[in-house]
């Protein structure tokens, strides 16, 4: 695990019919395994911006990681150090953040298999429920739960109708 891991930096100006959000991106892949292309991850967040047109604007950070590293994150931003599968730190428009998703690549490795559903797709979950806290659903209530669900699901079947899921593939662990 080495500090040489990729900074993939995105700037992207996208337009939803009104009004129009605009959106930069900087994703950090930090987890040794996973690989994709940023043009696929940009395509999906693009598709899903219309349907929460009022959403923050700014620097979007979106930050794969390990377990243990996501695991401490946690725990030193929440004191909670159990395994979770996503982080979201709230937007700050004066810093000019639209705010950051951090995912466990383990955790969705983990919860595809357990649940029987593609790695893509729990890992695409992921950033879909940090998009929908920044903007401004929560989950912690059971009703705001439900609701949180519904939203997941409907931004899923909005990605698949499209076509337009992110390229994500772990690769082998080395011998």
């Amino acid at each position: 695990m080495g500090t040489e891991r990729a900074l993939i930096l995105l700037s992207m100006n996208l337009k939803a019919n009104p009004p129009s959000l605009e959106i930069s991106f900087a994703i950090s892949n930090l987890h040794p395994r996973l690989k994709f292309s940023e043009e696929t991850v940009a395509r999906f967040f693009e598709s899903i911006f219309p349907l929460y047109p009022n959403g923050p604007k700014g620097d979007l950070s979106l930050v794969f990681m390990e377990r243990d590293v996501h695991n401490k994150l946690h725990g030193e931003f929440l004191n909670d150090y159990r395994p979770t599968d996503v982080i979201t730190f709230p937007p700050d428009s004066e810093e000019g953040m639209a705010g950051e998703i951090c995912v466990s690549v383990d955790q969705a490795m983990e919860e595809s298999i357990s649940r029987q559903i593609s790695f893509v797709r729990e890992l695409s979950l992921y950033l879909v429920h940090g998009w929908l806290h920044l903007v401004g659903f929560d989950d912690i209530e059971k009703v705001e739960r439900q609701q949180m669900r519904i939203e997941e699901e409907r931004s899923l079947t909005h990605v698949g109708n499209l076509d337009l899921w992110p390229d994500f593939v772990l690769a082998p662990n080395p011998s």
